[in-house]
């Protein structure tokens, strides 16, 4: 069945509440003969049951039968658990590739009931407009959605990158008048701008806070630089760029919640998790992310069911797995009144699990009072939304690439020449900057041509004005001639193109111009094509299409020698332009660092290190 699925405010749900709660008006759904996984008070309590009135929890206790009545739905849990719906602290849907309501398709049956959401990448492209189509279409799911205004569009600024849109302190206000639901600032990604003053940075944080609302941040400088607490004073309270357990740390006893990032390429939960495991400090400062995961590993892995299972593994007691996903997570965002655990008054996301507590078997997932999936499928239809028709043609090249676009030529006509190269790091977001002397023929650099090394290309591609840069990069792996190409290049989002040869990098940038977003790769097998038409970033199919054509891709990739885990997540953020250490954008090589901060450098180097 359709549904539209509303969230009342609590306010407006007391009478009901109290009077479904003292047995006079009879609950719209019970569930009876639980163990109870109370993140509250880090207990699993036996015997339990749960009265639901509407979207909301009228009922905790050993018995609800007074609560029953003719038209109350009752759910005999059979002594399985129930626990508070999973929440995601710190999520980006356009990396899964897939729309809110088929992220919603998707997550639900897996025990994800909310979360957090920054839309930073289709803010890049359309601005405030991309973020309220996103909001819009998050109201009409049954998640408790919550959306955060991106606050770094562009992420590390005009002088560094093209993007389709800006995003300042007016704007970032006017998002706060679209409604509650418009919880924060997202990732604040500027961090050196925060620490030194920048006005445009400053001004976004203080539209936030004067709004009420929560600011998340992204400070990519190891957790002992004396600037850490200069980005906390600005107001900065939760951060989910923790790699090691000290990062986690250094981040709770400045009073900020820390955030362990287990997404599709990105493996932080294992070394950050170790600040409670092994450091003993309290985790209620804690939480679990996915940030970036794709449809494929939705499909393969799981969301938020995924994560906390992972940190079970790593020696997390399960109740506390399930605080850091849930009851720690509301607090964070001012919201345990409202999500976050089963306590009366709260909205009814809830979840059954079968077996083991730790192995996360989500049977059942109830949202705002519906049930809505039973044993990993929907029980309920989510209505459509469409975007316009300007979201849906967002590539605007102003030629077609050839393989000249691609040719790196050199200051000399021959010998060799040190030349800046990024090194990936698999299941890493960071890069390593590398000098190599590489050769130069007729004024052209070598590249590819027996030494392991690829092109990397970025595209202008949303006002049509021309900007290309072309650089080197390490760690493809690919061992035939292959090319790739995409839109999804964060945070700029423009096209990005990877290859060992130039021709076929330029019909791989043809192959997603023509399909107005996607990804593509080409081999001498013929073209591997994903198409995200909505901004150049998601798809307009169906989770499972979605989650085939993803796998497709890898396969493609794998084939031709490129052997990293979730590769095209991982190739798709070397165009990020405020992740350590170095990237390319289309207008040349940025890199990162703590004693310079942001800067443009040059592909030639003088000299070699010595």
């Amino acid at each position: 069945m359709d549904m539209t699925f509303k969230r009342k405010p609590l306010a407006d749900c007391v009478p009901e509440l109290v009077a479904t709660a003292r047995g006079d008006q009879p609950a719209t759904l019970v569930i009876t003969g639980g163990k109870l996984v109370n993140v509250c008070s880090g207990e699993i309590l036996a015997g339990m049951s749960v009265g639901i009135q509407g979207g909301r929890i009228a009922y905790v206790g050993k018995d609800v039968s007074h609560m029953i009545g003719a038209g109350t739905q009752v759910i005999d849990a059979g002594g399985k658990y129930i626990a508070p719906g999973l929440l995601d602290g710190h999520c980006h849907i356009e990396s899964t590739q897939l729309t809110v309501t088929e992220f919603a398709r998707a997550v639900l049956p897996l025990g994800t009931t909310g979360g957090f959401f920054d839309a930073h990448e289709i803010a890049n492209v359309f601005g405030l407009k991309g973020i309220k189509l996103m909001l819009d279409e998050m109201r009409g799911t049954p998640l408790a959605a919550y959306m955060q205004v991106a606050s770094c569009v562009p992420s590390a600024g005009a002088e560094f990158e093209t993007t389709g849109a800006s995003i300042g302190p007016a704007e970032v206000a006017e998002a706060y008048t679209w409604g509650e639901d418009v919880i924060g600032l997202g990732e604040v990604m500027n961090f050196p701008g925060v620490v030194y003053g920048d006005e445009k940075m400053l001004g976004e944080i203080q539209a936030t806070l004067r709004a009420g609302r929560y600011a998340d941040g992204h400070f990519t400088w190891p957790s002992s630089d004396w600037r850490l607490p200069v980005y906390a004073a600005a107001g900065v309270t939760g951060d989910h760029e923790c790699v090691t357990a000290e990062d986690v740390i250094e981040r709770v006893r400045l009073g900020m919640y820390a955030k362990m990032r287990r997404g599709s390429a990105w493996h932080d939960v294992a070394k950050t998790i170790t600040a409670h495991t092994e450091h003993g400090l309290d985790s209620r400062r804690m939480m679990l992310v996915t940030d970036d995961r794709s449809s494929e590993s939705l499909r393969d892995e799981g969301h938020m069911d995924f994560v906390v299972r992972h940190a079970i593994s790593q020696g997390v007691k399960p109740v506390t797995a399930f605080q850091m996903a849930t009851i720690n997570t509301a607090e964070r965002f001012g919201l345990s009144r409202d999500i976050g655990s089963i306590t009366p008054g709260s909205y009814a996301d809830i979840i059954l699990l079968d077996g083991n507590l730790a192995d996360v078997n989500v049977v059942l997932t109830i949202a705002a009072g519906v049930v809505v999936a039973e044993n990993g499928v929907m029980t309920v239809a989510l209505p459509s939304f469409q975007y316009p028709t300007e979201v849906l043609a967002s590539v605007h090249l102003p030629t077609r690439p050839t393989a000249e676009d691609f040719v790196i030529h050199a200051p000399i006509v021959s010998g060799s020449l040190a030349t800046r190269v990024i090194k990936v790091l698999e299941n890493h977001v960071e890069t390593i900057e590398l000098i190599v002397n590489l050769p130069v023929i007729e004024s052209m650099l070598q590249v590819g041509a027996g030494n392991g090394l690829c092109k990397i290309a970025v595209l202008e591609r949303h006002k049509g004005i021309g900007n290309k840069s072309v650089g080197v990069v390490e760690g493809i792996g690919f061992h035939e001639p292959a090319a790739i190409a995409m839109t999804v290049a964060h945070d700029s989002h423009n096209v990005l193109v990877i290859g060992n040869d130039d021709e076929l990098m330029a019909q791989a940038a043809n192959a997603v111009a023509d399909a107005q977003g996607g990804v593509a790769v080409i081999t001498a097998n013929g073209v591997t094509l994903f198409p995200l038409v909505i901004a150049g970033l998601m798809s307009a199919e169906l989770f499972e299409i979605v989650a085939a054509q993803s796998a497709a891709i890898s396969k493609a990739l794998y084939d031709a020698g490129c052997t990293l885990n979730y590769a095209f997540m991982t190739l798709s953020l070397l165009a990020l332009a405020v992740i350590p250490t170095l990237r390319l954008s289309d207008k040349g090589l940025v890199r990162i660092s703590p004693e310079e901060g942001i800067q443009l450098v040059p592909l030639f180097c003088e000299e070699l290190p010595s």
